[in-house]
């Protein structure tokens, strides 16, 4: 495609779908309600979802951003995000006498409640995932003693069990179906009688963002994908874009940071976002395509989604009253707990 005349055709294709998944939708919308509700300013436990421009939004209404449950002074309102936490982050909220919202993603949070469920059974929990992960780290606070972190393919080899008879694997839900079946395939081998959790760990939104890419990969000079660095998903798109036959695949958070030399003999861009990206944040890249001559966008859909998650039952309840509360005298909370 070198030496592209201005005559060769310039095409966008966009996946369907793209963006926003029932978790972060969820996630993100519990921040905005617990602060029209409670007025600023609500504490958020790590970022609510692995997104710059999500971050920065919901600082500026009043939002912030803590590492650490410690950080946030007690009385106060804590939301966690979107990948989970581990007992002893919600035992740290409760010590320092905060008010909560969870607002793990449903998906996730039934992984944890399979790593409790084999642990108590005794299982060895291999579970599949990328180290440092929040929602590894999560995950693995569910049961410590009993689980083992396996960060792809090539780390099969270093897995040792107690009983080869009664292990399992669960997976991070924002892996790349592909590698992770390829973990698995090696765990098969190495452990025969391997048992697999009870419906696939990894969700919905992570498999069809994928099978779109796969199905648009293939016809693309170029793929961007709008996503931050830190988030898995979206890391995941342009290794997805890549092996599906892609010439090139970038990761990008905002349309300013496309490098117009990308664009050199490109006919057909491909575009797509991660499951923590707003739309407004693809639009932009768009217009930006189609001030550079690719204006003709075709969508190519892969999946239609329909699940939505009801709001954490937290936002149902005075919750700056239960920090109060907390936050008051020995007495008045041993008279009230």
């Amino acid at each position: 495609m070198d030496g592209m005349t201005a005559t060769t055709s310039r095409k966008v294709l966009l996946a369907a779908p793209r963006g926003y998944c029932a978790g972060v939708d969820r996630a993100v919308i519990a921040v905005e309600k617990a602060l029209e509700q409670y007025g600023a300013p609500v504490y958020v436990r790590h970022e609510i979802v692995h997104n710059k421009y999500v971050v920065k939004t919901l600082e500026k209404k009043g939002a912030i951003f803590v590492e650490e449950t410690e950080e946030v002074p007690e009385g106060n309102i804590v939301i966690f995000s979107a990948h989970g936490v581990a007992p002893v982050v919600h035992e740290e909220a409760e010590r320092g006498k905060l008010a909560t919202i969870d607002a793990t993603c449903p998906l996730v949070t039934k992984v944890h409640k399979e790593a409790v469920r084999f642990a108590k059974e005794d299982y060895d929990i291999l579970l599949i995932g990328h180290e440092g992960h929040e929602e590894v780290i999560g995950t693995s606070g569910e049961a410590p003693d009993h689980i083992t972190l396996v960060d792809g393919p090539e780390d099969v080899a270093n897995v040792t069990v107690r009983d080869e008879s009664k292990v399992v694997w669960l997976s991070q839900t924002t892996l790349s179906v592909d590698e992770t079946m390829e973990t698995v395939g090696a765990l098969q081998q190495k452990f025969p009688n391997l048992l697999s959790p009870p419906s696939d760990d990894i969700c919905y939104a992570t498999q069809n963002r994928q099978i779109a890419v796969k199905q648009m990969g293939a016809d693309a000079d170029l793929v961007i994908v709008v996503g931050s660095k830190n988030s898995s998903n979206s890391v995941r798109l342009v290794e997805v874009a890549l092996g599906a036959g892609a010439k090139d695949a970038h990761l990008v958070d905002y349309a300013e940071e496309i490098d117009e030399a990308w664009l050199e003999g490109v006919g057909t861009v491909g575009v797509t976002s991660g499951a923590s990206v707003p739309e407004i944040l693809v639009e932009g890249v768009l217009d930006w395509l189609a001030q550079r001559g690719y204006d003709d966008v075709e969508t190519v859909t892969a999946a239609k989604e329909s699940i939505t998650f009801s709001l954490p039952k937290e936002l149902r309840r005075d919750l700056r009253a239960e920090a109060a509360e907390l936050a008051g005298s020995p007495e008045s909370g041993a008279a009230n707990g």
